[in-house]
């Protein structure tokens, strides 16, 4: 008897942390979706909710005119902007944005805050970091559910729509791709820096097997109209690896020189003792 009471309060409790533990899943009212659209060389991503209109009558009543809305449900809209932008011909930079706007009959506000928290509670007090004026259309059908677009794409920008029940509201996007592309083209027709042949040099160096190699992609750094102390050294700890300790301390002093310069007391110290030590190779 004393076993089977025991085993009944033991069942109880499994069923009532088995209880505890459940969960019940349904249908969110509005989902959340992310849409990522690459404009020009700018990749915009925008995580927000979709609410649905479910026979409501949206602007005007359910998001008043004049006032503040989210934007979507639930959280706050978040855009997140790979480069710099222009938005309605307003500077706006890379980063993560809360979006909220103002609609009204005729014109809606647009306002991207810096994005610190996905409340949408928690940006009453804060100041946008931009705020454009937009013109809404109608549309020709009725959209159901909320939804966040992008359309007219060029090289050069696009527009990101809000829709929902009649209206839609294009937001103007401006994107610097020719500058973006240009820089691209500059620096790849001009060939590897100083510092990808340093790095090439240096990986050589420390895995060893072509010494010869190393020493030329290091000196292809060194050789510039701009040496780095730390290139240098590089050049000199090969030359000395190599058994050529006379050029090893001729770069070790060069080396130390420039490091003497900027004040740099590790690379001041490790010159000095490797041309004491290669001095009497």
């Amino acid at each position: 008897m004393k076993f089977n009471a025991f085993a009944l309060i033991l069942s109880c409790m499994i069923l009532s942390t088995g209880q505890l533990d459940a969960q019940i899943k349904t249908p969110a009212p509005s989902p959340s979706a992310k849409i990522m659209q690459t404009v020009g060389m700018t990749d915009f991503t925008v995580a927000y909710s979709r609410p649905s209109k479910k026979d409501r009558v949206i602007f005007g009543t359910l998001v008043p005119y004049g006032e503040v809305w989210r934007t979507g449900a639930n959280q706050a809209t978040k855009v997140s902007i790979t480069n710099d932008i222009k938005v309605e011909g307003k500077e706006l930079k890379k980063g993560d944005y809360a979006l909220f706007t103002k609609p009204g009959k005729t014109s809606w506000e647009v306002h991207f805050y810096e994005h610190t928290t996905s409340s949408a509670g928690g940006y009453k007090t804060a100041t946008p970091a931009a705020v454009v004026n937009v013109t809404p259309k109608m549309a020709n059908v009725t959209k159901e559910t909320f939804e966040i677009s992008f359309a007219n794409l060029t090289d050069e920008g696009g527009h990101m729509v809000l829709s929902w029940e009649n209206v839609e509201v294009p937001i103007k996007l401006g994107v610097n791709s020719k500058e973006m592309a240009m820089k691209s083209i500059e620096k790849t027709l001009a060939g590897p820096s100083n510092g990808d042949y340093y790095a090439a040099g240096s990986y050589l160096a420390r895995v060893g097997g072509d010494d010869e190699k190393a020493l030329k992609y290091i000196r292809m750094a060194t050789e510039s109209d701009d040496p780095k102390f730390w290139q240098v050294k590089a050049e000199s700890e090969m030359l000395a690896k190599m058994g050529k300790h006379k050029e090893a301390v001729a770069k070790a002093k060069q080396s130390l020189e420039l490091a003497t310069k900027a004040d740099n007391k590790d690379y001041i110290r490790m010159n000095t003792a490797n041309i004491a030590k290669w001095a009497k190779m």
